[in-house]
């Protein structure tokens, strides 16, 4: 029972990161990528907005919770899910940290202009669209990974055992003499 608190807690911290991806897109993406680099004030000056310690703290959790639920259900139905979860997670890490955030950085980093640069705000458009799917991509994943608390988080083996002894008990004694 206890072990399924450590899946739910799982759980929970990776739909916050889907969660922290939803306002983004909802909230934030929409503004800053609209006409860049006029529509950058947001991310300038002293009291710019600062996502990335959100990010840089959500996913170091998420990886360790992902490893200790890993060790933890390793001989269990939860197995698939949570591999399944975790390698799609850290596939698409790697490629947040190959285009998105390189991509990010130089997007919202360019110095504050009245003027709209059409070919950053084409890049800004196609960052967005680009990330949208990702989110999508996390947001199934999420799915997959809650399906596991449906399963149940003991040993297969002791699933295996039980469904034996009960084939065993359900079949009748053949007789010795026949």
């Amino acid at each position: 029972m206890k072990k399924d608190i450590l899946y739910a807690i799982t759980c929970l911290t990776f739909s916050i990161m889907v969660g922290g991806a939803v306002y983004e897109h909802l909230c934030v993406v929409p503004s800053w990528s609209a006409a860049p680099p006029l529509s950058l004030s947001m991310f300038q000056g002293e009291y710019g907005l600062k996502a990335e310690t959100f990010w840089m703290l959500i996913h170091p959790v998420n990886l360790l919770l992902f490893a200790a639920s890993l060790a933890m259900f390793w001989r269990t139905q939860r197995k698939k899910n949570i591999v399944i979860v975790l390698a799609s997670y850290i596939s698409i890490l790697v490629v947040t940290a190959i285009y998105f955030v390189p991509e990010l950085l130089t997007i919202v980093q360019t110095p504050f202009s009245t003027e709209v640069d059409p070919d950053l705000t084409r890049r800004a458009k196609l960052w967005e669209v680009l990330s949208i799917i990702r989110m999508f991509i996390l947001f199934a994943l999420t799915i997959v990974l809650y399906l596991g608390l449906a399963k149940t988080g003991t040993r297969l083996q002791s699933i295996q055992k039980r469904s034996e002894s009960r084939r065993r008990s359900a079949q009748p004694a053949m007789p010795i003499n026949a």
